[in-house]
């Protein structure tokens, strides 16, 4: 994990984060805590890794997010290297789909 992202406002916001109950609450949180470029970029990001994981190719990758190769090939490393966290939240929200809650 990258400790130089682990700071105390991190950590402040991640609490803030973790109270929200629902999509609407996210919603008006998140509308207020970042601009739309920023929303939607970060929306973009978590789509191109949902169809990485689905084996979908870079070029239809890139035509239906709009995202650049440079992040679809950033993202992909993310899943390759990273952390597994969006093999965590991908396990989480499948076994919510399937009633079967983690």
């Amino acid at each position: 994990m990258n400790n130089k992202i682990r700071t105390k406002a991190v950590s402040h916001l991640f609490e803030a984060v973790l109270t929200l109950r629902d999509e609407e609450e996210c919603y008006r949180f998140f509308e207020d805590l970042c601009t739309v470029n920023e929303l939607l970029s970060l929306s973009q990001r978590f789509e191109v890794a949902s169809m990485l994981k689905k084996k979908d190719t870079y070029l239809k990758i890139a035509e239906k997010t709009g995202a650049s190769t440079a992040t679809i090939s950033r993202v992909n490393r993310s899943l390759n290297y990273g952390n597994d966290g969006y093999d965590m939240v991908f396990a989480r929200m499948k076994s919510y789909q399937d009633g079967t809650k983690e």
